[in-house]
């Protein structure tokens, strides 16, 4: 029988393997009105597929390795594993020499994997060193315990040097920013003065006038409540005599 890969995580749904998950899930497939199935290997899988997760964007799938280049996605022994709508008559001779053939694919196939897997990590391994001393930096307080050795004083400098570095680009961006802002929103009041057709010097001259017309108010205000304090003392001594 046709071994078919799961819908989410693309590991192989074997037939007789899957009873005892198909009582949990009621289904271990599940048909789409056009006609389309999707196979799950275990609950995890149809659960995500309930929630409508790219399984693209999920880290523990084949598909993510693949998008991601953690895996082979161009190579020839990848080529022969294609579905085929023609079928083929049975011959034991070409059986035979299928069989055969696939244990050969599958040898060449694991060994380019692994070369693969040996230059990904070789590729990865200065930002892996970077990693690990930034984490001896992090943790220098614990060196104390023990005497340092000269490969951890050379990461502890390269890591202090790294950490200066990403130190000063970050200043770097900030003082960028906030120019930026300073740009913006001296261009913003420009545009705005040209909006309104006035200029700073004349606001600026409208503005010390509006400040004159208070305190002019202001000070009219209080001769007004001084005058009416003593007016209302006059009254009150009319009466009392």
């Amino acid at each position: 029988m046709k071994v078919e890969p799961c819908y989410v995580c693309s590991s192989p749904c074997y037939p007789g393997h899957a009873q005892h998950i198909a009582r949990e899930l009621k289904s271990t497939m599940f048909v789409r009105n056009d006609s389309k199935c999707f196979r799950f290997c275990r609950s995890k899988c149809h659960k995500n597929f309930k929630m409508k997760r790219n399984p693209r964007k999920l880290k523990w799938t084949k598909a993510f390795r693949k998008a991601a280049g953690k895996e082979m996605t161009v190579d020839s022994t990848l080529e022969f594993e294609k579905r085929r709508h023609v079928p083929i008559k049975y011959d034991r001779d070409l059986v035979k020499a299928t069989i055969a053939g696939m244990k050969r694919i599958q040898q060449v196939k694991e060994r380019r994997e692994k070369a693969f897997y040996r230059a990904r990590m070789l590729a990865a391994q200065p930002a892996v060193l970077a990693s690990d001393s930034l984490e001896v930096t992090r943790s220098s307080h614990l060196l104390g315990l023990q005497t340092v050795s000269e490969s951890t004083a050379k990461a502890l400098d390269a890591s202090h040097s790294l950490l200066k570095a990403r130190k000063e680009t970050k200043l770097a961006r900030q003082a960028k920013r906030q120019d930026e802002r300073k740009q913006s929103s001296t261009m913003e009041a420009i545009k705005l003065a040209d909006l309104t057709g006035v200029d700073h010097s004349s606001s600026s001259m409208e503005l010390d006038q509006g400040e004159q017309i208070k305190e002019k108010i202001k000070i009219s205000k209080k001769k007004s409540a001084t005058a009416l304090k003593r007016s209302q003392g006059v009254s009150m001594g009319m009466v009392t005599e």
